[in-house]
C-alpha cells in the first residue's frame, strides 16, 4: 500500500533541465532568424537595384536606337527635358531618385551612392567596365565600340558600406 501511495506522489510535470534545454534550443532559433533577416532585405533591396539598373541601361539603348544611335549628352534626370531625364522616363525607376549621364568616353572613376536617394551614374559612348575599386568603378576605352553603354550602380555590402557595380551592353 506505501509504494501505491509513493507511486501517486509522482509529478508529471518537466525538469527544470528539460526546461532550461527548451529555452536554449528556442533562443538559438531566435538568434538565428535576427542574424538572417537583416541579410535577406539586403539581398532583396540590392537584387532591386540591379533589377533597375539593367532596366535603365536598356532604356538608354532604346533611347540611343530612337535617336538614329545618338549617345545620350551629360546631363542629369533632374534637368528637365534632358537625355537623362527622357531615359529616367522610359525606364521609370522605383528605387532610384537621380540619373547621371556622363560625357562620352569619359574614363574617370565613377562613385555611385546609396541611401536616402541613391543614384546610378550612366557612362555612355565608347567605354566598357574597367577597374573596379570598391565605392566606385573606373571605365576603360579598351575593346569598347563606339555605341558601348555601361551603367554604374550601388550595391550595399554586409557591414553598410557601398560597393561599386557595373553593367556593359
Amino acid at each position: 500500500m506505501l509504494s501505491k501511495i509513493r507511486e501517486k506522489k509522482q509529478q508529471n510535470g518537466f525538469t527544470i533541465i528539460e526546461v532550461l534545454i527548451v529555452l536554449a534550443i528556442a533562443g538559438l532559433i531566435l538568434l538565428v532568424v535576427f542574424l538572417a533577416v537583416p541579410a535577406l532585405q539586403r539581398n532583396s533591396r540590392n537584387t532591386q537595384y540591379r533589377n533597375e539598373a539593367s532596366r535603365l541601361l536598356g532604356a538608354t539603348q532604346e533611347f540611343v536606337n530612337n535617336n538614329s544611335g545618338t549617345l545620350p549628352a551629360a546631363s542629369g534626370s533632374g534637368t528637365a527635358g534632358s537625355d537623362a531625364a527622357k531615359i529616367f522616363a522610359l525606364a521609370n525607376p522605383k528605387n532610384v531618385s537621380v540619373l547621371t549621364v556622363v560625357a562620352s568616353g569619359t574614363v574617370t572613376a565613377q562613385s555611385p551612392t546609396l541611401g536616402a536617394t541613391p543614384t546610378d551614374i550612366l557612362v555612355s559612348g565608347g567605354v566598357k567596365c574597367g577597374a573596379s575599386g570598391g565605392a566606385s568603378v573606373t571605365p576603360t576605352v579598351t575593346g569598347a565600340s563606339a555605341r558601348s553603354l555601361i551603367l554604374v550602380y550601388a550595391v550595399e555590402n554586409a557591414d553598410g558600406s557601398v560597393n561599386a557595380q557595373c553593367t556593359e551592353s
